[in-house]
């Protein structure tokens, strides 16, 4: 038995959500233990620039944040259930990451 560690990241909450109960599902129909979906820290990027490039009027900002959420899931499988666990549709906003030990 392997064991695979996925990491998932996005910045839309529910597709990456989404993707963790497929992969849970599959999980628990083949019978091999899994650990989490365990949320890690979310990534705040923060950018505050003016309202008013030339300069002229009030020190208006206007402030911008992206928050990319993650998640880990460990996943002790043979190749079969891996091999299923690749096979899931992933949505263009989720960046999956998967190390075998």
């Amino acid at each position: 038995m392997n064991k695979a560690r996925i990491k998932l990241e996005s910045q839309d909450c529910t597709d990456l959500d989404d993707v963790c109960t497929q992969i849970r599902d599959i999980a628990s129909k083949a019978g091999v233990q899994i650990k989490g979906p365990v949320p890690l820290p979310t990534k705040k990027l923060k950018v505050s620039t003016r309202r008013t490039p030339c300069g002229d009027g009030s020190d208006t900002y206007e402030k911008w944040e992206l928050r990319i959420h993650k998640r880990l899931i460990e996943v002790q499988a043979d190749d079969r259930v891996l091999r299923e666990i690749m096979r899931i549709r992933i949505p263009s906003s989720v960046n999956v990451e998967m190390t075998l030990n």
